[in-house]
């Protein structure tokens, strides 16, 4: 559509190259299988391996670690594209491509040099470490512990709501140093499923969105060297929020992808269906409905490019990204059940995605902060935008 190709001729010519190669695969790959993982309750790890072999999750990653250092617009259409295909497994992959990027930022030269290679093949999935059972959105409240030890640092406690969490074994996790210090003794730690002390939790049985193998785990008196440290007690807590705009932002993306894919399939399927001798698309209660429909995802998608072009420039993305969120996650709920019930009955048969991309949606209205975290953020800023701050 005509805005993704707005953003594209920004791209390098080896960006828009790989966008091509991600919607090649997501069409090979991703989009013939997506039913029937959902219906297994299946995490596809044998395609998240297929996806890094052609390296999808080393967009972002410096060349210098073997990747391809190539910019946050390129992520967010790649996995946009991704999208299309299947949410669960974009967020997936985004989530791995996010944990072996960070970890070899601030890891350690020889806990990097040991354990990336395996995580640019697929070989050890990486996964973040913040939600937990008691502990939603609010990143300031962390009850996991981390007590300071002779070489390093003992953990205790539990994260939930992991991406990834079913096979992962990394977690770029958070941890508390110093309740007293609230967010300001928050410390990021890599934490290895191979190590003592490390407990997986059963995934979890949800309605939707298998792929994105959600779940958790729990750390006993786990032992984490101090080579295992991240980002030392004051730094976590910054560093956490450092990438919040870019995952708000891609996940507006994959809304306008599944959004596009829907209404593909609505419109092919109503162009073709008739009721009372015309083509249901012909009738103006359905054709107006898909156009409220296409034309919230012309403004969605300019609202999550702006957003990428300022997290590209360095730019203060907080709004930018806040606004594409709110926008994105919402009307991909109203419109992708639009495009449902512009299909009638039909429209929840297996056979078609769209049941599956409404699920995704409900489930992008949950990750990176919810529409009501996204009125919050707006809200404050209401008295500086219009001039009536004191």
């Amino acid at each position: 559509m005509y805005l993704t190709c707005m953003l594209d001729e920004i791209l390098t010519p080896e960006e828009r190259d790989l966008v091509a190669r991600a919607r090649a695969f997501a069409e090979e790959h991703v989009a013939p299988n997506a039913a029937q993982w959902e219906w297994e309750r299946h995490y596809p790890l044998e395609t998240i391996k297929a996806a890094c072999a052609v390296g999808f999750n080393r967009i972002e990653l410096a060349k210098q670690h073997g990747g391809f250092g190539l910019s946050f617009s390129c992520k967010l259409r790649v996995f946009e594209e991704m999208a299309k295909a299947d949410f669960a497994f974009a967020f997936a992959l985004i989530n791995h491509h996010n944990a072996c990027a960070r970890f070899a930022r601030d890891g350690q030269p020889a806990h990097v040099a040991r354990l990336l290679p395996r995580m640019i093949i697929g070989d050890v999935i990486g996964c973040a470490g913040l939600s937990e059972p008691g502990v939603g959105s609010d990143f300031g409240g962390l009850e996991m512990t981390a007590e300071r030890v002779a070489g390093g640092w003992k953990l205790n406690g539990a994260k939930a709501w992991i991406t990834n969490a079913a096979v992962a074994g990394l977690s770029v996790a958070y941890a508390q140093t110093d309740k007293a210090l609230g967010y300001r003794g928050i410390a990021c730690f890599a934490i290895e499923a191979e190590r003592e002390g490390f407990h997986r939790e059963a995934p979890f049985a949800l309605h939707g969105g298998h792929a994105i193998g959600v779940g958790g785990f729990r750390l006993v008196d786990y032992f984490a060297p101090d080579e295992a440290v991240l980002q030392p007690p004051g730094q976590g807590f910054k560093a956490a929020l450092a990438g919040i705009n870019g995952a708000r932002a891609y996940v507006a993306a994959m809304c306008c992808g599944m959004l596009e894919a829907s209404l593909e399939t609505a419109v092919r399927y109503t162009q073709q269906r008739k009721t009372f001798g015309q083509p249901v698309l012909e009738h103006q209660g359905v054709r107006w409905k898909l156009v409220d429909a296409v034309t919230d995802l012309q403004a969605a998608r300019l609202l999550t490019y702006r957003a990428a072009r300022l997290i590209d420039e360095g730019g203060d993305a907080v709004l930018a990204a806040a606004y594409a969120k709110k926008f994105a996650t919402d009307m991909a709920l109203t419109r992708i059940a639009d495009c449902i019930q512009a299909m009638g009955a039909n429209g929840l048969r297996a056979d078609y995605p769209l049941a599956r991309h409404l699920a995704g949606a409900k489930i992008a209205a949950y990750t990176d902060g919810s529409i009501e975290m996204m009125n919050e953020r707006i809200g404050v800023a209401l008295p500086a935008l219009f001039g009536t701050a004191t």
